[in-house]
């Protein structure tokens, strides 16, 4: 469970920062459906807040459902894409939540608010003498540091040195420090290396990490879960199936929808991916990868293990074809062309970033393993778009043209198999679940009876989780309150 024990003084010091920076926290509520929670006066303020501003109203555009624009935008329907079965070469319905909308364009804004609220609110984090400290492989600590902005709280961002550039350039704008760490996504040890130096050796710093922190499970079960759930059902017609949510892993935050799900969609299933390059989870494998923004070589200790499904490797020789596919003028000219897609429907393909490919690439697998027909839906998150990796499309091979284009697509999405996957049953589940041991029991700190609680006492652990939200918006609606804003 998220401890949620009061720290009295270091609250007091909270509010009163708040109150003189003009910071509201949103509750969860407001979070998943901020058309009906967000008080009026917010609504009122928002169109003169551009969606990147540092302004503290655009906490309340954490969310799915902000207007798709820049600028001034209110509130709607989730959003998502579906992609085109022209595309895809299923039947099977597969929905895309669309990551962009959100503050810095990407989710992890959420997730890192998700970590961040608790803690604030219970003076747990003092933000007049602490720095938060977001360890990350690259949206992450990106998310973390804008939150701290708008909270007007020191931050330190940690992430990989082979992320891409207009990661370390946007943070060198809005973070306080940035740490670069040696390696690519896949070195994730590194990066609890730097935070358990930062913890040993510098007393003015608080350790927000995403893999442990369960704020990230809270808000996804919450708010994506929800977000989904209300796709569906405003797609499903009269024989539409929930057949499972697939996502690639980097904290494993987002599984904590395929929970929400699967006990509103008894029948539906939670598929997770990885690199084909470091399958982990597939076979205890290890290695590098380009898939930027999943985490590698370990199990986070927020994913439940226990209820998920399948595991799916993605060769991401695939996915930066895809890029390329997608984004490239010979591809788009091939998409429509040889594809028959509209304009409108390659146009959105730059809504997928890197792990957004992989995760639509898991999505396929799943639906072709399972050979799911057109009443069937399968979901997954595009975590950011192309905009994040503009630099890694320029460094990929120039001269790019139609018959590149045509070999791309053929080897990349058409030809995409039902290889390099397997279905968890109970003792897969659990040879996976038992490799938390090496980072979690022998690095960080954790304790074997912990391990051994979130797979034989789900109760106590992610169940009541799910079940605190309730009690973290209380003491949320009670810190603003005392701030004195609304």
């Amino acid at each position: 469970m998220i401890d949620l024990s009061i720290q009295q003084e270091a609250l007091e010091r909270n509010i009163k920062k708040a109150r003189d920076n003009k910071v509201i926290i949103p509750t969860f509520k407001q979070m998943y459906d901020p058309e009906k929670y967000v008080p009026d006066k917010i609504k009122k303020a928002l169109p003169d807040v551009g969606l990147w501003d540092i302004n503290p109203l655009n906490l309340f555009r954490i969310n799915w459902k902000n207007e798709p624009k820049l600028q001034g935008g209110l509130y709607g329907k989730p959003n998502y894409i579906e992609l085109p079965s022209k595309l895809t070469g299923v039947p099977a319905r597969i929905i895309c939540m669309v990551g962009k909308f959100f503050p810095t364009g990407c989710h992890k804004v959420g997730a890192s608010i998700g970590c961040l609220a608790p803690r604030l609110v219970t003076g747990q984090f003092d933000a007049e003498n602490k720095r938060a400290v977001w360890p990350s492989t690259g949206n992450y600590c990106r998310g973390g540091a804008f939150n701290s902005k708008l909270l007007a709280c020191e931050s330190v961002a940690i992430l990989p040195e082979g992320m891409s550039r207009e990661r370390f350039d946007w943070l060198s704008k809005i973070a306080g420090e940035v740490i670069a760490t040696p390696g690519t996504e896949s070195d994730v040890k590194e990066i609890f290396d730097k935070t358990n130096e930062i913890r040993a050796t510098r007393d003015d710093c608080l350790i927000f990490n995403q893999f442990e922190e369960m704020g990230n499970y809270m808000w996804h079960y919450n708010v994506t879960g929800r977000a989904i759930a209300e796709v569906f059902e405003s797609i499903k017609g009269e024989k539409g199936n929930f057949a499972g949510v697939c996502l690639t892993s980097g904290s494993a935050g987002s599984m904590a929808c395929g929970d929400y799900l699967k006990q509103k969609y008894y029948k539906s299933r939670i598929a997770v991916g990885e690199a084909l390059q470091c399958p982990t989870i597939l076979n205890n494998g290890y290695g590098s990868h380009r898939i930027e923004g999943i985490g590698d070589k370990h199990i986070p200790w927020v994913h439940n293990v226990k209820n998920t499904d399948m595991a799916i490797a993605i060769d991401d020789n695939d996915s930066m074809a895809l890029l390329q596919l997608f984004n490239e003028p010979a591809g788009k000219e091939f998409l429509t062309k040889e594809l028959g897609l509209s304009a409108e429907d390659v146009d959105k393909l730059a809504l997928m970033g890197i792990s957004g490919i992989s995760n639509m690439l898991c999505a396929i697998k799943f639906a072709k393993f399972y050979e799911l027909n057109e009443n069937d839906v399968v979901a997954t998150v595009l975590t950011d778009s192309v905009e994040m990796y503009m630099s890694r499309l320029e460094e990929l091979e120039s001269g790019y043209n139609h018959v590149k284009a045509a070999m791309g697509y053929a080897a990349s999405l058409q030809n995409v198999r039902t290889d390099n996957m397997i279905e968890l049953g109970y003792q897969e589940r659990k040879r996976v679940h038992h490799l938390k041991y090496y980072t979690w029991v022998e690095q960080q700190g954790r304790t074997a009876e912990e391990l051994d609680d979130q797979w034989y006492r789900q109760d106590l652990t992610f169940e009541a989780v799910q079940q605190q939200v309730e009690q973290v918006d209380a003491l949320i609606d009670d810190f603003n309150k005392k701030v004195g804003l609304l």
